[in-house]
């Protein structure tokens, strides 16, 4: 099957069982299940994974420390061994082709390239939005980090310090305390800790720092301390953030799906059912963009969870239309239309 691109592609799109947004884990999990029940599958990837900073990935049995690069490059190969298709590029919009009768879509790159699919999956991820303070987005991903089941091991013993700068930094706090006896809170530019709050930061050792943070301070590449605005320096050697989760969800908007907030209230997500399935028929989503919380493993199981129910759907509707065919064969009389 050929792919052309950009102006090269042809007026009317080629159209796939399946076309597959975004080409990380999330996405080739479900491109491999897809590709292994012999569907035609084309993956569209903006190259631009989440955890390219980090020296690895963590979580994931087997191939734990694993360089995030090197596991997508095996991933790509993997898939491709069934048949499927990956390119590079970056899909702009996706509509619903209603002259196909059966829910396909249409789905344009930003280079002006079309291509039809009849079901989509969106895993494209999302942004994490850090806080605006000096240091955090040049150490993103080294020693500024905010999971400490993906990167809490390397940083245990530290001095780790938590910028309060979500709802989710009490809990940070009280995980990284499992990692490391020399913890504290900065308050930051967040009110005051509840009586209850304060109870648990005493009770677990954890200081509390008041006063907004002004800078995160590095020598000969290495994080050394906290500076804030008063002028004290606070030495820490990584920093725990709550970014705000912003699903990379533009594409859909011209399906009808908008983002909604996360309960967790870390940010914005597409909602799904247990399978991926979205609010319109024909497109799913896996990994981040609808679970912000799901981890690299997480992310690929979902994948293949949403590859196993597309293509199930697929089964039915193949089905459905050779059930019809067969019943107009046996309606139509012997020697029509000869």
């Amino acid at each position: 099957m050929q792919v052309t691109h950009g102006s090269t592609w042809n007026q009317e799109p080629e159209t796939y069982d399946v076309v597959v947004v975004g080409g990380g884990v999330a996405g080739l999990g479900g491109a491999l299940m897809l590709g292994r029940s012999r569907r035609s599958v084309l993956v569209i990837d903006a190259g631009e994974p989440r955890n390219a900073p980090a020296s690895g990935v963590h979580g994931f049995l087997t191939r734990d420390g694993m360089d995030p690069a090197a596991l997508l490059a095996a991933g790509r190969e993997e898939v491709r061994g069934y048949g499927v298709l990956v390119r590079d590029g970056r899909v702009t919009s996706a509509k619903s082709d209603g002259s196909s009768g059966k829910g396909g879509f249409t789905v344009t790159l930003e280079d002006g390239g079309r291509v039809g699919a009849r079901r989509l999956l969106v895993a494209t991820g999302l942004i994490d939005e850090l806080p605006d303070v000096a240091g955090v987005r040049e150490r993103w991903g080294r020693d500024v980090l905010h999971c400490p089941y993906c990167h809490g091991w390397e940083v245990r013993d530290m001095k780790i310090g938590v910028l309060r700068s979500g709802p989710m930094a009490m809990h940070q706090a009280l995980l990284f305390r499992q990692l490391s006896a020399d913890v504290v809170l900065f308050q930051h530019t967040s009110p005051t800790p509840s009586e209850e709050e304060a109870e648990q930061l005493a009770a677990r050792s954890i200081g509390l720092v008041e006063g907004e943070v002004s800078a995160l301070e590095v020598r000969d590449d290495r994080l050394v301390g906290v500076r804030l605005r008063s002028g004290e320096f606070v030495p820490r050697e990584a920093v725990a953030v709550a970014p705000r989760f912003a699903a990379r969800a533009g594409m859909l908007t011209g399906l009808g799906l908008e983002t909604t907030d996360h309960p967790s209230g870390m940010g914005g997500h597409i909602e799904a059912d247990a399978t991926g399935l979205t609010a319109v028929p024909g497109v799913w989503v896996a990994g981040n963009i609808t679970d912000p919380k799901a981890q690299v493993l997480g992310s690929a199981n979902a994948g293949a969870v949403a590859g196993a129910a597309i293509n199930a759907d697929l089964v039915a509707e193949d089905t459905r239309d050779a059930v019809t065919a067969h019943r107009e064969r046996l309606s139509t009389p012997a020697g029509a239309g000869r």
